[in-house]
């Protein structure tokens, strides 16, 4: 029995999304790719201070991506501040503007992270994807992008959407680092689905609100 087709006025368009982000890959959605990153040689040595340590934890980064709390960056140097190092990622992000620097440094509740900017986050990604890369199929985007306008939501609500089994590429997406599975301490059996930092970075978005607008792609999201 063939699935249902969407409506055309269906509030989720999961061909037009999956094809959206395809173009933010800068791919066809059939050739999707998750970079990551290579290693980078180290920078010039230069005077110590609050600035360039935080500079420099930023720039070497987690393995995993992950932004750094204030709190955190502060712990690593004696007598300053989370306030203060508010204060020097605002300094370094001012110089980097004026620089014209391709790099700003991002930040969230979570914390701070070190990343490309929007127009140069594509080249980032191609020149990543030479030193190691794992293919994304058609169907790993239309759960993306499923749960990205959707989130959190649960692997039964996905299926729903998709007209079709989805727990092999949820589990794919997950391991990948693009998605995670978060389980409510009062009903475990339940666990809802979301995207994660390294989902916005391989988009190349500083949080969920660039995500790309139904004006933009002729879509209509709820």
């Amino acid at each position: 029995m063939k699935p249902p087709r969407e409506k055309p006025d269906s509030p989720l368009s999961l061909r037009r999304i999956t094809e959206a982000f395809a173009q933010m890959l800068g791919r066809p959605a059939a050739n999707a790719e998750v970079a990551t990153s290579p290693n980078v040689p180290p920078s010039d040595p230069c005077p110590v201070s609050p600035r360039s340590i935080v500079e420099a934890i930023l720039f070497v980064g987690r393995p995993d991506g992950g932004p750094f709390p204030s709190a955190e960056l502060a712990s690593t140097m004696r007598d300053v501040t989370p306030t203060e190092v508010d204060a020097v990622i605002a300094e370094l992000n001012g110089a980097y503007e004026a620089d014209g620097s391709p790099y700003i440094i991002l930040s969230s509740a979570a914390g701070h992270r070190l990343a490309l900017r929007e127009e140069y986050a594509r080249l980032g990604r191609r020149l990543h994807g030479r030193v190691r890369e794992s293919k994304l199929s058609p169907q790993a985007l239309e759960v993306l992008a499923v749960v990205a306008y959707r989130q959190p939501i649960t692997g039964a609500t996905i299926e729903e959407l998709r007209h079709g089994k989805s727990g092999a590429v949820l589990a794919q997406l997950v391991r990948h680092g693009l998605l995670r599975l978060d389980r409510p301490a009062e009903n475990p059996r339940h666990g809802c689905y979301a995207t994660t930092d390294r989902f916005l970075r391989l988009f190349g978005l500083a949080d969920l609100s660039q995500l790309p607008k139904a004006e933009e792609f002729d879509l209509a999201i709820v």
